[in-house]
């Protein structure tokens, strides 16, 4: 079976500056697949590539089968692909509900809607009128899911959503993540919290440096790989 995304020798860049050095990456359906790496080992730069906010050849990303590299991110949106951005990045003008609303731009057919997500957040129901920014850190981190999957992705690519949270905060976002893929969506979750990481996924991949520094199934992968993976040693 084909990947649903798929990445082949991505380099990358900011400026005169290369961030990820020939990338070969896979996501499966229905998969969850950890990124972890220090700072600055090109872990949000990988997701970037793949949702357009970094500009990278067309065919060095592949979804569903088609190329999609460096096409605008509306357009990337509309094709399946969301991504909950590292610190959550509401818009401060908008209530939670405006901000839920504005995950819904891509008209997108699916099972996730205003309704299904005050179930899964009950929070954010009864604090729907209140301006997003206003809210604490994990419920803001909420809020940002739920924009995400008003868009009905086939892909959640989720940046770092442990990161300033309180561990309780963390169990419970990461708690929702059953219910995402029990009808089939692939996330890609970004993770400094090892931990976390191979709790949640079936697939760990580790950058150091801008490359691929060890991948393998999450049960199997022992301390020792990643910490040597994770620090290069």
């Amino acid at each position: 079976m084909s990947p649903l995304v798929e990445t082949t020798g991505l380099t990358a860049f900011y400026g005169d500056a290369q961030a990820l050095f020939g990338i070969d990456f896979r996501l499966d359906a229905g998969e969850v697949v950890a990124v972890i790496g220090a700072n600055g080992a090109g872990k949000s730069t990988l997701l970037k590539s793949l949702t357009g906010l970094v500009k990278v050849p067309r065919d060095a990303v592949r979804f569903d089968g088609r190329q999609v590299g460096g096409l605008p991110p509306g357009e990337i949106v509309r094709r399946g692909l969301a991504m909950v951005p590292e610190g959550r990045r509401l818009f401060p003008s908008l209530s939670v509900e405006e901000n839920l609303l504005m995950g819904a731009f891509a008209a997108r057919t699916g099972p996730w809607n205003l309704e299904r997500l005050y179930r899964m957040f009950p929070i954010l129901q009864d604090r729907r009128r209140n301006p997003g920014t206003t809210l604490s850190g994990g419920q803001q981190q909420m809020v940002a899911i739920g924009r995400a999957l008003m868009s009905n992705p086939r892909v959640l690519l989720c940046d770092e959503l442990s990161l300033g949270l309180a561990p309780i905060v963390i169990k419970e976002i990461y708690d929702a993540l059953p219910a995402i893929t029990a009808e089939g969506m692939s996330i890609v979750v970004v993770e400094q919290d090892v931990t976390v990481a191979q709790r949640v996924s079936r697939r760990i991949v580790c950058l150091q440096e801008g490359r691929v520094s060890l991948e393998g199934a999450s049960e199997t992968l022992t301390r020792e790989q990643i910490s040597a993976a994770y620090f290069g040693l």
